[in-house]
């Protein structure tokens, strides 16, 4: 298939502070082979992403950073997103954390920074984020995975609102109400694993293949899709060119309301990983976590 750059133009969003966003984007979230990641991300620059998300957890910053100097790419066209992990989330622990993320990156700013989780310090960790911005070391400050109560109490205690939430959303947990207060807030939420990881037959399920015959889309075309027209900014991931460049191929059909109301109708309401109310799991997945990436 050929290079789509030139053309295919990604919608943008505009976020609360006046920067724009692509709509569509690349993450990099599970690819731990440093060689595969950076060819991953020069594949998906040349395909026309120019959105990147990936984090301090993933431990592939620095192969980022060399895939977006080596594909020929101005970085003012790139719009860098990375992560602080909850073992960061003090106020000196998230400044170093942010100056790390940026070396390893190889880059003087990022676009968009988040707060990985809610967890932690995170009054401490965003007046970090926020004077960083002033400082023109990152252009946006977000979070992701954050319930609604926990923004607006983030929102309460802060001098800059979050421009972005990045949480689950794919057919399978919807977060009808989160993404409805996110839009009535201003803020802009953006979709991880809008693929599910493949849960549930995702990529063959007939429901999502009736409606993509009817555009000659496959259920991963027609999954993008519905996010774009919800407003929703997505990050789907994948390390073959080819899947790449079938994600991206996602702007020149529109879902009728008929189609809209049935991928509604595939929410569980249910997330398709791990409940973050789950003191358990809160502990059994994070806990380990601050130990192992503590800086």
């Amino acid at each position: 298939m050929a290079d789509t750059s030139s053309t295919r133009s990604v919608p943008t969003v505009t976020l609360n502070d006046g920067h724009t966003m692509p709509q569509l984007g690349f993450g990099v979230f599970q690819v731990t082979d440093l060689s595969q990641a950076q060819q991953a991300v020069e594949d998906a620059l040349s395909v026309g992403y120019r959105l990147i998300d990936t984090a301090t957890a993933y431990g592939n910053e620095q192969a980022v950073g060399a895939a977006v100097k080596a594909s020929g790419v101005a970085r003012e066209d790139i719009f860098l997103t990375s992560k602080l992990w909850v073992s960061q989330f003090t106020y000196e622990k998230a400044k170093a954390g942010i100056d790390l993320s940026l070396t390893k990156l190889g880059t003087d700013y990022l676009d968009l920074y988040l707060l990985h989780q809610p967890y932690g310090d995170i009054a401490g960790a965003w007046k970090a984020l926020e004077e960083a911005q002033q400082e023109g070391k990152i252009r946006s400050i977000g979070v992701s995975n954050f319930w609604p109560d926990q923004v607006k109490n983030l929102e309460l205690m802060a001098r800059v609102k979050p421009a972005v939430n990045q949480i689950e959303l794919n057919p399978w947990f919807q977060q009808k109400d989160s993404v409805a207060f996110l839009q009535s807030e201003g803020v802009q939420p953006e979709s991880w694993g809008p693929f599910a990881e493949g849960k549930n037959h995702i990529f063959t399920d007939p429901r999502i293949a009736e409606i993509g015959k009817k555009y000659g889309k496959s259920n991963g075309q027609v999954i993008l899709r519905w996010l774009l027209q919800r407003g929703i900014v997505a990050i789907p991931k994948s390390v073959h060119k080819a899947r790449m460049q079938e994600n991206f191929d996602v702007f020149d059909f529109t879902l009728s309301d008929e189609d809209m109301q049935a991928m509604a109708s595939l929410d569980t309401g249910e997330s398709q990983f791990f409940s973050h109310h789950d003191p358990v799991a809160i502990e059994n997945i994070f806990g380990s976590s601050l130990r192992q990436l503590d800086i």
